[in-house]
C-alpha cells in the first residue's frame, strides 16, 4: 500500500503535462531537430519529383508509353522506396531517444495514459510540421532548379515549367504514411511493460546475423546475375509464349538484385571487404561500433545504394542520348540534307545560292537526285485477345523510300553494283540502326499503277547520313526505272545536299531553316511514322489508322523549334550547323528531367549518409569519451571516426554507380549484339561521370567527418613541422 501511495503522490506533485513536456522536448532538441530534418528532406524531394512527373512540361514531351517516361517512373519507385526507409529509419532513431524519457516518467510513477496526450501531440506536431513544411517547400524547390537550367544551359518556350497540381495527391499519400507511421511507433513504445528495457532502448545494441565470408562473393554474383535475367525475362517470355507485350510481374526476376545487394551489406558491416589475417586487431573499434549497430548500417547502406543507382541510371541517360548523336552529326560528309515531295514546291539551288550570298557564303557541292516511294511486303503482328499475337504475309504493308544505283553513287561517292531483280538496304556504318531498314521484302509496289517488281535482298550498303525512319533502299537502274513508270508526284520525292565554302554560318543555317518550313501546306505537317500506305490498307479494311487518332504525336508548322518538330517531322531537313548548335535546345526537356532527378536522388542519397555517420557520433559518444579518458590521441579518434563514415559514403557509391554502368553496357551490348564504337564513347563519357559522383561524394565525405569531430570534441590532430 506503501509504495502505492508513493507513486500517487510523485504522479500528483509532477508538473503539468503541457510544462513537463515542453522541458522535456528542451532536452531532446538535437534528436528532434534530426527528426525534423529528415521528414522535410523526405517530403521535399518527393514532392519535387512527383511535381516534375506530372508536369505537362515533361508529359507532352516524354512519349506515354515509350522508355524514357518508363525509366523515369522506374527510378520514381527507387526514390520513393529509399524515402519511405529513410522515414522509418528517422522515426526509430528519434523513438530510441525518446524512450528514456518515457522510460524515467514511468519509473516515477506516471502511467502511460497520463503520458499518452503529450507524447502524440508532441509526434504529430513534429511530424505533421515538417511534412507539412517539406510539401511547402517541395514546388519552390523544383522551380528553382528549373530556373537554374533555363539560365545557365537552356532557355527556350518550351520549357516553360508548368505544374499540374495532381502531383501533391502522393505528397498527402506520403504525408499521412509518416504521421501514421510515428503514431504507431509512440504506441508501440507505450506498450512496452519492462520500464528498464524502455530506460536502456537508446544502448541496445542491433546486430546482424553473421553469415560466412561467403555472403559477399554470393551477393556480388546475385546482384550481376538478377540485373541480365530481369533484362532478358521479358524478351525471352515473349518469344516463347507469344505474347505481344511482357506482363509486370516479368519485373520480379529483378529480386535477386535487392538480396545481392542486402548480402554486399552485410558483408560490409561484418567482414569487410580486406583481409586481417595479418592484423586481426586493426580498426577493431570502428569494425565492432558498425558491426553492433549493424541493423541501422545495413538498411542505410541499402537505401543509400538504391538512391546512388537511381541517379546514376538517370545521369547515364544523358550522353547515351547525346554522345552517339552528336559524333554522327559531325561526321556527315554534307553540312545540309535535304528531302522534298515533288507535290511541294521548295527552294531551289539558285534561290538557296542567293540566300547564302546574303550571309557571305557560296555554296559548293550541291546535288539533287530523285528518289521513289514505294509500297513494300513483309510480315505484320496481329493482335489477338489475351495480350497474344500472330504474324501474317501482306503483300502490301509498309512505304519505303528508293534510290537508283547511279543515284545512290553520286550521293556518297561509293562505287556499287545493284544486280537486277535485287536491292540493297542502307544502314548506318556500324549497323545498329537495322530495324529502320527493310530486309526481307520480295515485292516492291507503285502505289499509282499497282505494277509489282519481285526482288532479292542482297545485303546492306553504309551511308549513316541516309538513314531514316522510313528506310531507303537502292535499286537497279533499270529496274528503277520500270517501277517508277506512271507513278505519280504524290509518290516522288527529291533528295539535295551541298555545303558550303570555308566557315558555315549559324545565322545563315537557321534561315534557311525556316525558309524551307514556310514553303509548305498545312497537310505535309506529319510526323516521320505516319505511313501512308498502311494508312491506305487500313482503309480499305474499314478500319481506322491509328495515326488519324489522339495517340499519334501531332506536330505543328507554327512550333519549328518544339522538340516532337525537329525530332519527328518527317521532311525535317538535316543541318549541321543547327543540329549541333540547337541540340541541348531541341532535347532540353529530356535532358533537364533526368538531371533533375539525379540531383533528386544524389542529394536524397547524400542526407541519408550524412545523417547515419551524426547517429553513430551521437550513439557512440560514451565510446569515444572512454577512449579520450584512457588517453587516445586526436590522430586515433580521427582514424577510428574516418574507418566509421568512410564505409558508409564509399560502399553505396561504388556499388550503386558501378552496378548502374556494367547495366548501361550490357543494355547497348543487347540492342544489337555488340558494342560498337559510338556506344564505347558513351560509356567513356558516363565514366567520366562515375568520376563526378566520386569527387562530390567525397567532398561531403569530408565535410561529415569534420562535422563529427566537432560534435564528439576531437580536435584536429597537430601537424608536424
Amino acid at each position: 500500500m506503501k509504495t502505492k501511495h508513493n507513486s500517487q503522490t510523485a504522479a500528483q506533485s509532477m508538473a503539468a503535462p503541457s510544462d513537463l513536456f515542453r522541458k522535456l522536448q528542451k532536452a531532446d532538441r538535437k534528436q528532434a531537430a534530426l527528426y525534423l530534418f529528415c521528414n522535410f528532406v523526405s517530403l521535399l524531394l518527393i514532392t519535387a519529383y512527383s511535381a516534375m512527373m506530372f508536369s505537362p512540361t515533361v508529359l507532352l514531351v516524354l512519349p506515354e508509353g515509350g522508355d524514357s517516361r518508363k525509366q523515369m517512373i522506374a527510378i520514381f519507385v527507387l526514390a520513393l522506396f529509399g524515402c519511405v526507409v529513410f522515414t522509418i529509419y528517422a522515426s526509430h532513431l528519434f523513438f530510441r531517444k525518446k524512450a528514456k524519457q518515457l522510460g524515467t516518467l514511468m519509473a516515477l510513477g506516471a502511467s502511460r495514459r497520463w503520458i499518452a496526450p503529450g507524447l502524440f501531440r508532441e509526434v504529430i506536431t513534429l511530424s505533421g510540421f515538417s511534412s507539412l513544411l517539406g510539401i511547402a517547400a517541395g514546388l519552390p524547390f523544383t522551380c528553382l532548379l528549373w530556373s537554374m537550367f533555363r539560365l545557365f544551359l537552356v532557355n527556350s518556350e518550351e520549357m516553360r515549367l508548368v505544374f499540374d497540381f495532381k502531383c501533391l495527391y502522393l505528397s498527402l499519400v506520403f504525408f499521412l504514411l509518416v504521421v501514421a507511421f510515428s503514431c504507431m511507433t509512440a504506441y508501440r513504445y507505450l506498450k512496452r511493460t519492462n520500464i528498464m528495457d524502455v530506460v536502456h532502448e537508446e544502448h541496445k545494441n542491433e546486430p546482424v546475423k553473421e553469415l560466412g565470408r561467403w555472403c559477399g562473393p554470393a551477393g556480388l554474383l546475385l546482384l550481376f546475375g538478377g540485373a541480365v535475367l530481369g533484362y532478358c525475362a521479358p524478351y525471352i517470355y515473349m518469344n516463347l509464349f507469344g505474347f505481344y507485350y511482357p506482363p509486370a510481374w516479368l519485373n520480379l526476376f529483378y529480386a535477386p538484385v535487392f538480396v545481392g545487394l542486402y548480402l554486399i551489406m552485410l558483408h560490409t558491416v561484418v567482414h569487410g571487404w580486406r583481409s586481417r589475417k595479418k592484423h586481426p586487431y586493426k580498426n577493431i573499434i570502428s569494425r565492432s561500433m558498425m558491426k553492433f549497430q549493424g541493423k541501422q548500417t545495413v538498411n542505410n547502406l541499402l537505401v543509400s545504394t538504391v538512391l546512388i543507382a537511381g541517379a546514376a541510371f538517370a545521369i547515364f541517360y544523358l550522353p547515351t542520348l547525346s554522345t552517339g548523336q552528336l559524333i554522327n552529326i559531325e561526321n556527315r560528309p554534307y553540312g545540309y540534307i535535304c528531302r522534298y515531295p515533288d507535290s511541294q514546291k521548295v527552294l531551289n539551288e539558285k534561290e538557296i545560292s542567293d540566300l547564302a550570298a546574303d550571309y557571305g557564303l557560296t555554296l559548293r557541292d550541291y546535288k539533287e537526285l530523285p528518289c521513289l516511294v514505294l509500297g513494300t511486303d513483309g510480315m505484320v503482328d496481329i493482335d489477338d485477345e489475351g495480350n497474344r499475337y500472330h504474324t501474317e504475309y501482306r503483300e502490301l504493308l509498309q512505304e519505303g523510300r528508293f534510290l537508283s544505283e547511279s543515284s545512290y553513287c553520286a550521293l556518297t561517292g561509293q562505287s556499287l553494283t545493284v544486280a537486277p531483280g535485287t536491292y540493297y538496304a542502307v544502314s548506318n556504318t556500324e549497323e545498329t540502326g537495322l530495324y529502320y531498314t527493310n530486309s526481307d521484302c520480295k515485292l516492291f509496289t507503285n502505289l499509282t499503277t499497282g505494277e509489282t517488281l519481285p526482288v532479292t535482298f542482297q545485303g546492306y550498303v553504309h551511308a549513316d547520313f541516309l538513314v531514316t525512319r522510313k528506310g531507303i533502299n537502292v535499286l537497279n537502274d533499270n529496274d528503277y526505272e520500270k517501277i517508277a513508270r506512271g507513278l505519280s508526284e504524290y509518290w516522288k520525292e527529291h533528295i539535295f545536299v551541298f555545303n558550303v565554302e570555308r566557315n558555315d554560318s549559324y545565322t545563315f543555317a537557321s534561315a534557311l531553316f525556316y525558309r524551307l518550313v514556310d514553303c509548305y501546306e498545312p497537310e505535309y505537317a506529319i510526323p516521320s511514322y505516319y505511313d501512308r500506305v498502311e494508312k491506305l490498307c487500313v482503309g480499305e479494311r474499314g478500319e481506322t489508322y491509328w495515326g488519324d487518332t489522339e495517340a499519334m504525336t501531332k506536330i505543328s508548322f507554327d512550333s519549328p523549334d518544339s522538340t516532337d518538330f525537329r525530332n519527328y517531322w518527317t521532311y525535317m531537313p538535316q543541318i549541321k550547323m543547327l543540329d549541333k548548335n540547337d541540340f541541348a535546345r531541341t532535347h532540353a526537356v529530356f535532358l533537364m528531367m533526368f538531371l533533375f532527378i539525379s540531383i533528386i536522388c544524389i542529394l536524397a542519397a547524400m542526407i541519408i549518409s550524412y545523417t547515419r555517420c551524426m547517429t553513430i557520433a551521437l550513439n557512440n559518444r560514451y565510446v569515444f569519451d572512454d577512449l579520450k579518458r584512457l588517453g587516445a590521441s586526436p590522430e586515433f579518434l580521427m582514424k577510428e571516426v574516418t574507418g566509421q563514415s568512410k564505409n558508409v559514403f564509399a560502399v553505396p557509391a561504388r556499388i550503386g554507380t558501378g552496378a548502374m554502368f556494367v547495366l548501361y553496357g550490357l543494355i547497348m551490348f543487347g540492342n544489337d549484339g555488340k558494342l560498337t564504337g559510338t556506344e564505347a564513347a558513351s560509356l567513356g563519357v558516363c565514366l567520366l561521370l562515375v568520376g563526378v559522383f566520386g569527387i562530390i561524394f567525397y567532398l561531403v565525405y569530408l565535410y561529415t567527418v569534420k562535422r563529427m569531430c566537432r560534435e564528439l570534441e576531437i580536435a584536429a590532430p597537430a601537424k608536424s613541422s
